[in-house]
């Protein structure tokens, strides 16, 4: 026959016990509190720079711009820069990512004989001259013709599978991916005429991925979305920047008053694959032109 004294001892054993699995498993779930909520709705953030705000701070009303035609002098010098964010939240690149992808594009296109250099322009210069008239003195300083601005978006969406449940456990939180994000990134290149201020052309570019990663693993894995979802989306944007510098060279046979189009004197002048040769072409027929036109005004 049990005792007293063994049933006590016997009671306080099993109160040892479930206190001991109790704080086991506040401590697991302490540990998974860490990397985000089991379970949890899905979340969303996002970063981005507006090129409208940028050229227009402060709803500002558009200035005029200068009249004529914009002047472009082949070859022609150009400054490539991303567009500030508006606040610093919204820094999810650093400056030297910034320019490492800036340098990628600069590379698709230094070698056009049309093209004399392009300058990586770094941010903070731009954050300090806003409007129209800030990106102007940032051209005039670093000696530009051109400004291509690049705008971007990305939102990125995190949510917990039925599997999350797990993380209240370390093992899970460690081995179980049961996280899932998805990044959205659209980047946009704006192409300006420095003098006039006139909007040449643009070209977007886009990228969406996802991943599935442990609770551990999420910061991380998301960094690698983020920034690689950039990269993709700037390399999408630089093919369609060749596709629409092409598009731009067709308007300019077709109509000859969206730019006034001439070789620096002392340059070759020629020999520059598409652009150079329609250019030529155009400049040529206009004289010939105006040429008729004097003949017939003097008969």
């Amino acid at each position: 026959m049990t005792s007293a004294r063994e049933k006590a001892v016997s009671g306080i054993y099993r109160i040892t016990l479930f206190a001991c699995l109790f704080a086991c498993l506040f401590a697991a779930g302490g540990c998974s509190w860490m990397f985000g909520n089991p379970g949890q709705a899905e979340t969303r953030q996002g970063v981005s720079s507006s090129l409208v705000d940028y050229l227009y701070p402060k709803g500002e009303k558009p200035a005029e711009l200068e009249p004529g035609t914009p002047r472009l002098e082949l070859p022609l010098r150009v400054g490539i820069a991303f567009v500030p964010a508006a606040s610093a939240s919204s820094q999810v690149l650093s400056e030297a990512t910034k320019t490492e992808l800036l340098n990628e594009v600069r590379s698709a296109f230094i070698d056009r004989e049309y093209i004399q250099h392009i300058e990586v322009i770094p941010e903070t210069y731009l954050s300090a001259n806003s409007g129209l008239s800030g990106m102007q003195q940032v051209a005039r300083l670093y000696g530009v013709d051109v400004m291509a601005l690049v705008s971007y978006d990305q939102v990125v969406a995190t949510d917990d599978t039925q599997a999350s449940i797990l993380y209240w456990t370390i093992v899970g939180a460690y081995f179980i991916p049961a996280t899932e994000n998805e990044v959205q990134t659209f980047v946009d290149t704006a192409v300006f005429d420095v003098r006039t201020g006139t909007l040449l052309f643009r070209a977007p570019g886009t990228d969406k991925r996802q991943s599935q990663t442990t609770a551990v693993q999420s910061m991380e894995q998301m960094r690698e979305d983020r920034t690689g979802g950039f990269a993709a989306a700037m390399g999408d944007m630089t093919s369609n920047l060749s596709t629409e510098l092409t598009r731009f060279e067709d308007r300019l046979e077709e109509e000859p008053q969206l730019a006034d189009v001439q070789w620096q004197e002392g340059s070759r002048g020629g020999g520059v694959g598409s652009l150079g040769c329609e250019l030529l072409l155009l400049l040529l027929l206009a004289g010939a032109a105006t040429s008729r036109r004097a003949a017939a005004a003097r008969s």
